[in-house]
């Protein structure tokens, strides 16, 4: 495997984005998200309208690294084998033998995931938490690089199964695109009239260097008081009177990941409390339940995130600033 240091994450991950912004235009913290999710070995949540760029964000991803791409189009009559595959008898071999689905991809798109019946969801899960499937009992490593790339439109609710609450603490992070400003879609009117940028997009990161990447984020220093007030923040998430259910310990591991990328990202080798607040909404808001008052008045669990922002006080050792890793 490919070695590198924690400086030279700056620009693997810069090379990345400026390749991603090729094809989805004016939607830079959404990239910086997915390619959080990806740096940090997580999984991504997209929950927008239609036709802002959500597929063609995940095949220009696959492409930029040179990986396999899959596209699952969930629907109410697939079935669970229908993703992680099946066993088919071989009457030459007089052997059953695993026809892998589209869920053994490296970049999976799970389209209109909560289109599925809850059966066929939960095929997931195993994929998702421990990178592998079991079908007839024998078990399937997934490839690696994974990351399950998933996407639901918030506002259509005829014919879906909303997403169990196991199933959406899988997703390391939940983003918007939202829409293109007027300046940006006279751009991508402009850049589509006669081929599609994707067409261009080209390998700039190998599966080595990103394997080799996710390996050495791991060792960007987290302090205590870090660790503290991130833990603060999802502890406040459990006792907020608008939360029937707060986030889960998977919430402090997810928002530690992600902090330790985006520093890395940035060119430090520590994290700071900025990098857990710019976070936090994106990692601990589909992990809560509003409570029904709260449902009641219309109040989004990522308002409920901001507000405790604003009440969780910053570790105390000068502005909220961390000082580096000795």
């Amino acid at each position: 495997m490919t070695d590198l240091t924690i400086p030279q994450i700056q620009p693997l991950a810069e090379r990345l984005l400026a390749n991603l912004e090729q094809v989805i235009i004016g939607k830079r913290r959404a990239l910086e998200l997915i390619v959080i999710g990806l740096l940090a070995q997580g999984h991504v949540l997209i929950e927008d309208v239609p036709g802002v760029g959500k597929t063609m964000l995940a095949r220009s991803l696959a492409q930029s690294l040179g990986c396999s791409f899959t596209r699952i189009q969930f629907t109410p009559d697939l079935l669970p084998s229908d993703v992680t595959g099946t066993s088919i008898y071989n009457q030459k071999t007089q052997e059953f033998e695993f026809a892998p689905g589209p869920l053994m991809g490296q970049i999976v798109l799970a389209d209109e995931i909560n289109r599925a019946t809850p059966k066929t969801q939960s095929a997931l899960l195993e994929a998702m938490e421990e990178h592998q499937v079991t079908v007839d009992g024998v078990v399937h490593p997934l490839p690696r690089p994974f990351m399950v790339i998933g996407t639901q439109n918030p506002i259509e609710y005829e014919g879906t199964f909303p997403l169990p609450e196991a199933q959406l603490d899988r997703f390391l992070l939940r983003i918007s695109l939202g829409y293109p400003s007027k300046q940006e879609e006279v751009r991508i009117v402009a850049e589509q009239r006669v081929r599609h940028p994707i067409l261009a997009v080209a390998p700039v990161v190998s599966e080595d260097e990103l394997l080799a990447a996710q390996e050495t984020i791991k060792q960007v220093h987290v302090s205590p008081a870090v660790e503290a007030y991130l833990v603060d923040l999802v502890h406040a998430t459990r006792a907020d009177e608008n939360v029937y259910l707060g986030a889960s310990p998977r919430g402090s591991l997810g928002l530690a990941r992600t902090g330790q990328v985006q520093a890395a990202m940035r060119g430090r080798d520590f994290v700071l409390p900025d990098d857990i607040k710019q976070l936090a909404e994106a990692v601990l808001a589909h992990r809560l339940i509003a409570s029904p008052a709260a449902r009641l008045n219309n109040v989004p669990t990522n308002r409920i995130v901001q507000e405790l922002l604003q009440r969780v006080p910053l570790p105390d050792y000068g502005a909220g600033r961390e000082a580096p890793a000795p």
